[in-house]
């Protein structure tokens, strides 16, 4: 049986006759989930055992492991998922290593069964003007070639990816187009972290289901070093690519080691809107080092990049966050700002240089909460960062009907 708690409610009823749960932590927001079930289930059925794999796994291990987990495996998990419960089962013997493991082995990966989870009407839809579209989601790759301080993916991979083959990944969509997708989302941290087997996964895919559309995540950086690849995309169904510009200001750019600047972002626009694709940019606006002036340029970047309709309001409110092992935590400039680790919370928590950013974050983080990702609220935020900056109010105006998932994604 398999429980998708960010569309399912938690069933007690389950944990009554399960022999072992297992609970997938790929996000920061899936391990708060997925803690509060397990303590839940412990307390229900106290000797259940329970695992967490995913990027998060390892994550507060003081918190989970040895009190409402047995076991974490990050990376590539699976393997040691089946060996796990193997010996839960008796078919190996019990291994008594460190019961927390990072798994960046190669081994083939199988169909997943789609048919456990959720209906796709259930998930986030494509959205272009009045056309919604259901939307499936694969991934291509694992782990990252880069080490973006501010990542969770460096922890774990270290700069390592792990390719899925082409066939497995067209036999995936070719579910997913069985259950309604006419859209595929590539979840991939970056998916030009291989640019070949991209090429030759979207070539697979376009082949196998010309009328599928998609979209993917790339760095900026590689949406300017492969340039001549996004006429290609387009023709092969890419309607919009999110890529984490993160801020302005090229300091705070570097401080997070993102390999580009304010002048990348600018040309990285310009290319895909040349090829006739638009960019999706999530940014991390509030850092320790984010000055009301950061603020106030990134909202002039967005207005003079005609990039109002193109971003969802929880991205002008992001917070950093600092989780256990973050490459951030390495830096002497870091250490003035940090207030300790908060274990429920999951990160290391941390002041900004100038208390008013601070106050400005908790406002707009309130207005993206209570519009519920309304595109409408983005001009009440910027005004919230016009009056914070005692600067001079300058409208936002956006089009409608760019394509975008109806769900934000952010990390």
């Amino acid at each position: 049986m398999a429980l998708d708690l960010s569309v399912d409610p938690w069933d007690p009823q389950a944990v009554e006759w399960a022999e072992a749960i297992g609970f997938s932590v790929p996000m920061h927001t899936a391990m708060r989930l997925a803690i509060r079930a397990a303590v839940a289930a412990r307390q229900q059925r106290p000797g259940l055992p329970i695992v967490f794999y995913g990027l998060y796994a390892p994550v507060s291990r003081d918190l989970t492991v040895g009190r409402v987990a047995d076991r974490a495996i990050a990376g590539e998990y699976e393997p040691a998922l089946v060996r796990w419960v193997d010996e839960l089962t008796g078919r190996q013997p019990r291994s008594a290593g460190d019961p927390v493991s990072v798994e960046l082995g190669r081994s083939g990966f199988r169909l997943p069964a789609r048919r456990l989870l959720p209906a796709l009407e259930r998930y986030a839809h494509l959205e272009t003007g009045d056309d919604h579209r259901l939307v499936g989601y694969v991934e291509a790759s694992h782990g990252c070639v880069h080490r973006c301080r501010h990542c969770p993916v460096p922890i774990v991979y270290d700069g390592r990816i792990r390719v899925v083959e082409p066939d497995v990944i067209v036999e995936d969509v070719a579910q997913l187009v069985a259950m309604g997708a006419e859209h595929v989302t590539f979840g991939d941290p970056d998916f030009l972290n291989g640019p070949h087997h991209a090429r030759r996964v979207v070539a697979a895919v376009h082949e196998a289901f010309p009328r599928i559309t998609f979209d993917c995540t790339v760095k900026v950086e590689h949406i300017l070093r492969h340039e001549g690849i996004w006429d290609e995309m387009a023709a092969a169904g890419c309607l919009f690519v999110v890529s984490a510009f993160e801020c302005t200001n090229d300091d705070v750019l570097e401080r997070l080691d993102k390999g580009h600047t304010r002048a990348d972002m600018s040309r990285a626009v310009a290319v895909l809107r040349a090829a006739g694709i638009e960019p999706r940019p999530s940014f991390l606006p509030f850092t320790p080092w984010t000055s009301l002036g950061d603020m106030t340029d990134l909202l002039t970047f967005v207005d003079e990049h005609d990039l109002v309709g193109n971003i969802d309001p929880v991205q002008l409110s992001i917070r950093l966050l600092l989780p256990e092992g973050s490459l951030l935590l390495d830096r002497g400039d870091l250490r003035p700002f940090l207030r300790g680790y908060d274990a429920d919370k999951l990160s290391y928590q941390w002041v900004a240089a100038d208390p008013a950013v601070d106050r400005l974050q908790q406002e707009v983080a309130a207005l993206a909460a209570e519009a519920d990702g309304a595109v409408d609220v983005l001009p009440r935020m910027a005004d919230a960062v016009w009056e914070a900056a005692g600067a001079p109010a300058r409208p936002l105006v956006g089009v409608r009907g760019r394509p975008r998932l109806t769900e934000p994604w952010f990390c």
